[in-house]
């Protein structure tokens, strides 16, 4: 190959090396985000549990005043039931009296049941509270660690930004813009070498989409030092250096 292809090779070696380190400080700080998600939703589902028992609270004061003035109730059936005057008027009461009893101690089954609930859910606010401060400590340290990663990573991504300037420099502008789109187009990935088929006959593939090349292209690149793109994925077709 000539000196633009072989340009190009080393600037897709610091390429590939550039883009690695970016991943690696988008990683890093990726972490950070997620710890951030977690104490979040525990936060949101803590909010919520306590919402929750907020409306358990209201339902259950609202039976105690319901359960209170049916309590009045019972005892005025109780003075009724001592001033009847008649066996009638006395069943009678004695039957109100004895419903709304039942009453009573249906709705008191229904507040203890919400007393229930509100204690099971408080000691889960307590438990998911622990939670929250564990995981705000986690991310404490994973931020500090993130951080320090971070300026290391910053640092290299700086250095291999300078080789790849200085490897840009040695190639013509038109096939630096080529090779820019092709590597935005596949993550980095702007070249592909032709790898050649076992067989009677000389057959050759992309390195890249494992499609077919013809011979004309890779005797092309043998002789004229020039981009040729591979016709199905339009990757930078290069040689191996066993075919060189």
């Amino acid at each position: 190959m000539g000196s633009v292809l072989q340009g190009l090779t080393k600037l897709q070696s610091v390429e590939n090396r550039l883009r690695a380190a970016k991943a690696k400080l988008t990683r890093c700080r990726r972490n950070v985000i997620i710890q951030e998600n977690q104490v979040r939703t525990l936060q949101n589902a803590l909010e919520a549990k306590k919402e929750e028992i907020q409306l358990t609270t209201i339902q259950s004061d609202r039976l105690e005043l319901e359960l209170k003035s049916r309590d009045e109730q019972i005892a005025k059936l109780r003075a009724s039931l001592n001033s009847a005057k008649t066996n009638k008027e006395y069943a009678a009461v004695l039957t109100q009296l004895n419903t709304t009893k039942a009453d009573n101690s249906k709705i008191e089954t229904q507040i203890l049941e919400l007393m229930k609930d509100i204690e099971a859910d408080q000691a889960e606010c307590l438990q998911m509270q622990q939670q929250i401060e564990e995981q705000k400590q986690k991310l404490e340290e994973i931020r500090k660690e993130s951080e320090q990663l971070a300026e290391k990573y910053e640092k290299e991504i700086e250095e291999i930004q300078l080789e790849w300037d200085q490897a840009a420099k040695d190639i013509p502008g038109e096939f630096l813009e080529t090779f820019k789109r092709v590597a935005e187009t596949y993550d980095g990935e702007a070249l592909a070498v032709i790898e050649q088929q076992e067989g009677k006959t000389a057959t050759y593939t992309c390195g890249g989409c494992f499609m077919g090349v013809t011979a004309e292209s890779v005797n092309l690149l043998m002789t004229r030092d020039e981009i040729i793109r591979c016709p199905n994925c339009t990757r930078i077709l290069v040689l191996s250096s066993s075919q060189e």
